[in-house]
């Protein structure tokens, strides 16, 4: 299928889960995970009126940046690594995986004015998952407040990749409870505000939990050969 007939049939499901849960389609952002994809795949995402791209490696931003440019907004979603973060710095309109003191010292350093930044809350506990565990996240925003070039516009988590719709649920309620109490602090550095979770097996469900940023590849771009 193409982009856009897999857009429409995303954007009636994300209608319907709005519905179900007192909010608005506008309140959702579709990012659009490019990193399986060709550019020509990444444009069409585009021409479909996909406005926001998302890019887990330097190397695949880098590349589909260098042809696709400002026609898009970029957002880096995957662990990212200080020796890295020079390169992407000035490409990327939000960072959703900000989880180490070191990371927040290049992205402060390197960066011109404040990144919005998504900090990585691994709540399901995997070892196989990068970000801070839930009891950590309180202290690690109240330390982002000495960096002023980021700016914490919310939380990030990646579920399981489970069927198990309770499981799902019951992760991306932890992560809605913890935004909250962080949002309520009313704190300038980090308004805290936003929810990334969600992608192309769940973000239905997490826009029912509070979702404000979903992001989605397979379902939405599919996954041919990145060439």
């Amino acid at each position: 299928m193409s982009v856009k007939e897999n857009l429409s049939v995303i954007e009636n499901s994300i209608e319907e889960a709005c519905q179900n849960c007192g909010r608005t389609k506008e309140d959702i952002t579709v990012i659009a995970v490019t990193k399986y994809v060709s550019i020509a795949r990444a444009e069409e995402a585009i021409e479909a009126g996909i406005e926001h791209l998302g890019e887990n490696r330097k190397e695949g931003l880098l590349e589909k940046y260098e042809s696709i440019g400002t026609k898009a907004k970029w957002h880096f979603i995957g662990s990212l690594q200080s020796r890295k973060v020079k390169d992407v710095i000035d490409q990327v309109s939000m960072i959703h995986s900000l989880d180490r003191k070191s990371l927040a010292k290049e992205i402060n350093k390197r960066a011109s004015q404040p990144v919005p930044c998504f900090i990585q809350v691994n709540v399901s506990g995997e070892e196989s998952k990068h970000g801070l565990a839930p009891d950590d996240v309180e202290e690690f925003v109240d330390l982002m407040k000495n960096y002023e070039n980021i700016q914490v516009v919310g939380l990030m988590t990646m579920a399981p990749h489970t069927d198990n719709e309770e499981q799902l649920r019951g992760n991306f309620r932890k992560l809605r409870a913890l935004r909250d109490i962080i949002r309520d602090k009313h704190l300038p550095h980090a308004p805290c505000e936003s929810l990334s979770m969600g992608m192309s097996n769940d973000y239905a469900i997490a826009i029912e939990e509070g979702a404000t940023h979903v992001r989605i590849g397979s379902k939405l771009v599919g996954e041919e050969a990145n060439q």
